[in-house]
Parts: C-alpha cells; structure tokens; sequence
C-alpha cells in the first residue's frame, strides 16, 4: 500500500513564496519609481523665468531646473515692505523667499552665485537666505517686475528690518534682472 507522500504542498509553497517575493519587487520598483518621480521636477510650460544648476537634487533638464512663472507662483508666496538704495521711499514686494526655492530644489552649498541678464554676478553666502527673509520679488508695490524696471525676478533684503543690512556689501546682493543661479 502506497503511504501518502507530503510533497504536493511544496510546489504550492514555492508558487506562493515566488507570488510574494514578485509582489514585493513590484512595491519596491512603485516605490522607487515614485521616490524618483518626486526628485524631479515638471518641464516648463512657459517662458523660462529662472535657471538653476549646481548642487542641487531636483532637476528638470541635464543642466539643472528651469523654472517659469506658474512653477515659481506655486512657492510660498511672501511680502516685503522695505526701501531701496535704487527707489525712492519704502517699496511694497511681493514674490517667494529664496529659501522656500532652494529647499524646492534640494539644494546644499555654501555660496549661491547670482547673474542677471545684464551679465553681472555676484556671490552671495548660503547664510544669507537662512538668517534674513531674502524675497525674490516678481511684483514691486501691485506691479508685475519686468526686464525694463529691474525684472523680472529682484533678489530684495529686508533692509529696514536689520540694521547690518544697510551696509555696501549687502546692497551689491540685490539682483535685479534676476536669470541664473549657480548652488556651490
């Protein structure tokens, strides 16, 4: 007489083990995927405004991130009311803070290197944006910045908040025509 034998379930169990260990690929590949979808950022869909390149996590392009209005207006926005060495009286900003842009785009440096469209550059230190409200202002008192009145980004201190902000060095920061940032 023929004893039963316990070998059936093993193929059930090795059927079952390759279930699991597929559907645990599969979570990890949706989880991998999704981790990398949120590492980067949208194409833009309209005029650049911004690019950024450097040390930074979150890219849209092989250089860096280019950034245009409806993806800088989905920052934080933020005011300012401070005055200027280049305006008369205090001025009314509106716009994001650097910080909120950096923390976008995970970036970690030292020094963030500012260019306008009038090719002028300046360093400006990493500290800068996280001891002070530095606004990159789209809009000065209601008014959109264009490139002809300083636009259309201006990186803005809030100069009459701190005294050591009305010092030469700190002026030289204000970037109008605002078009490229280098993280390092």
């Amino acid at each position: 007489m023929d004893q039963p034998t316990q070998e059936r379930p093993q193929p059930r169990i090795r059927s079952l083990a390759a279930v699991v260990i597929s559907a645990s690929w599969l979570v990890l590949a949706a989880v991998t995927m999704s981790v990398a979808a949120e590492s980067n950022l949208r194409r833009p869909s309209g005029e650049i405004l911004l690019r950024v390149d450097g040390e930074i996590a979150r890219r849209n392009t092989d250089d860096g991130a280019a950034l245009d209005r409806e993806m800088l207006a989905a920052l934080p926005q933020a005011t300012l009311e401070t005055s200027t060495v280049v305006t008369d009286g205090v001025r009314h900003f509106s716009g994001f803070y650097m910080r909120d842009l950096l923390d976008l785009l995970g970036a970690e440096g030292e020094t963030v290197v500012a260019t306008a469209l009038n090719d002028y550059v300046i360093e400006i230190p990493w500290e800068d944006f996280q001891h002070f409200d530095v606004l990159v202002a789209t809009h000065m008192d209601g008014a959109r910045l264009e490139p002809w009145d300083k636009g259309p980004l201006w990186i803005v201190y809030p100069r009459d908040d701190h005294a050591e902000l009305q010092d030469l060095r700190y002026d030289y920061r204000w970037v109008w025509q605002l078009d490229h940032l280098e993280i390092k």
